[in-house]
């Protein structure tokens, strides 16, 4: 009796054991926490298109806004007021500064589209780059990321450059229009009455050339630094992709 009892139960435990494996196992299949597939190419943190639709948006509320100063007459206020015209040269500098960042902008945006799956990359920068770094290996796989770094690092530092000569370019304006207020002072000439309307007149004018060039050098600072921050996010998110593309790839 004790016999058939202690068979019994050795079946009932392993009857147990093996529906336990069986419910582990299905457990383990039906669980939403798994491991991701690492050959996922679609993991690679890739920006969207929306980085030419940023740099859109901002510069047609920008343009718009000096559309608004335009018809106000607040532009040419400051034309007729800046008789050096070194408003006109900040504001043709700035032009350069801003079609410089499109392109650049442009550039960065097809080369991160790319990096799509299923995109082409035979010709594109990530293409070149995974093309030299196959052919590389140990140290020299790490100065040839450090190079691309550096390549497309330069290929946006000179928006900022453009930018902070802006800042440059007011304040010699506003070294010009000091100059111009002092220079039609002349203290013999301040006990004449007649001689005094000149000399404000004079001063007036170089104090407005020292006000406006400074003004519209610092808000052209403002707007294309505006979109040299789109820029460098973007180029920030190209980098970053390229280096862990090829990691994604051997997964």
């Amino acid at each position: 009796m004790s016999t058939s009892i202690s068979a019994t139960e050795v079946a009932d435990d392993q009857t147990d054991s093996e529906s336990g494996a069986h419910s582990n196992a299905d457990r383990s299949n039906t669980t939403p926490w798994h491991e991701p597939d690492r050959t996922d190419t679609s993991s690679v943190a890739v920006v969207p298109h929306t980085l030419n639709l940023r740099f859109v948006v901002l510069n047609v509320v920008a343009f718009g806004l000096l559309g608004a100063a335009w018809a106000n007459g607040l532009v040419a206020q400051v034309m007729l007021a800046d008789a050096t015209r070194l408003s006109l040269l900040i504001f043709v500098v700035f032009l350069g500064g801003l079609a410089l960042c499109a392109c650049r902008v442009f550039q960065v945006n097809r080369d991160i589209q790319s990096l799509r799956p299923g995109a082409t990359q035979s010709n594109s920068l990530a293409g070149r780059f995974l093309g030299t770094l196959e052919t590389l290996s140990g140290k020299h796989k790490a100065a040839h990321v450090g190079s691309l770094r550096l390549q497309l690092t330069q290929r946006i530092v000179l928006v900022r450059y453009i930018a902070n000569t802006l800042v440059l370019l007011g304040l010699i304006g506003t070294v010009v229009g000091f100059i111009i207020a002092l220079s039609g002072v002349n203290p013999e000439d301040a006990k004449d009455v007649n001689a005094i309307a000149p000399m404000v007149s004079t001063l007036i004018a170089g104090m407005s050339t020292a006000l406006y060039t400074t003004l519209v050098g610092s808000v052209l600072n403002l707007w294309l630094m505006a979109n040299y921050q789109i820029l460098t996010h973007g180029t920030v998110q190209l980098i970053s992709s390229m280096i862990t593309l090829p990691e994604v790839n051997d997964a």
